[in-house]
């Protein structure tokens, strides 16, 4: 059986990244998928399809997101360009794109090394204990 062609606006992982990344840096400054879409003349439905990557961002769309968030087009894409390996998006990469991991960051954050140690060693026993494994 002969691959099966894409059409060139299929949705790839490269989306998905982008979404992630974009879902990432918008729980960071703590905006609304509805205040995001408002800066961007979009509906947050759109946002919210950005971020599964079910739909595209154009480059236009990408860099009006980049200055409404505060960052550089490089951030969403800079290492997925001339990759060669198919892009995924990593677990610790999807947990950093959601409330609690963008809240577990901020709390570490404010904690000395040795606190960070012993939250860390916590987490550890509880995965352990609860047979969670990462």
């Amino acid at each position: 059986m002969p691959a099966r062609k894409t059409h060139p606006r299929t949705v790839t992982g490269i989306d998905k990244i982008i979404g992630n990344r974009l879902r990432q840096r918008r729980l960071e400054l703590h905006i609304s998928q509805s205040e995001l879409a408002d800066k961007l003349g979009v509906s947050f439905q759109q946002v919210q399809k950005y971020e599964k990557g079910v739909n595209r961002v154009s480059t236009g769309r990408l860099q009006q997101i980049a200055t409404v968030l505060e960052s550089d087009v490089s951030f969403f894409m800079g290492d997925l360009v001339g990759s060669k390996k198919p892009p995924t998006v990593t677990k610790l990469a999807g947990f950093l794109a959601t409330k609690d991991g963008v809240e577990i960051n901020e709390a570490m954050l404010r904690l000395d090394q040795a606190h960070r140690r012993a939250v860390i060693a916590l987490a550890r026993t509880l995965g352990t204990a609860y047979g969670v494994e990462a």
